[in-house]
């Protein structure tokens, strides 16, 4: 938010950047759900949300039928709605470096963790169901 007040970046006016607000509303509240159905299923799975920690179970439905990573997701498409909400440019950047930061550093770890722990099973689901979207 720092850098969009510092150094704003140009934003889409009139219409355009009316319908970019609502699509980042969007965006947000889709994100949010996103987020808490995620969460939802791994509470009931009793599979622990620390990303160090072993997993439990492997959840392959719901939004994890959709994602592999829904609650990175999540979080990725919040940062990209506030940042149509608000017409700062920088959010929306930052969010996809975030995005490749978190894949390289998080994401392939604890995919080797699962991959590790379910075997053939993670392969296959893998195979079916994409990183992100």
């Amino acid at each position: 938010m720092g850098l969009g007040v510092l150094y704003p970046l140009p934003w889409f006016g009139d219409v355009l950047g009316d319908i970019l607000f609502g699509f980042g509303w969007l965006a947000a509240l889709g994100a949010v759900a996103l987020w808490f159905t995620a969460i939802r299923m791994m509470y009931r799975a009793r599979t622990p949300l620390n990303p160090v920690a072993m997993p439990a179970h492997l959840l392959t439905s719901g939004p994890f039928g959709i994602s592999r990573n829904p609650i990175y997701l999540s979080l990725a498409t919040l940062v990209i709605g506030i940042g149509l909400i608000t017409g700062n440019v920088w959010l929306i950047l930052l969010a996809f470096a975030a995005g490749l930061v978190t894949s390289r550093l998080v994401i392939r770890r604890e995919e080797k963790t699962l991959a590790g722990k379910f075997g053939k099973k993670y392969h296959d689901y893998a195979k079916r169901v994409r990183r992100w979207i």
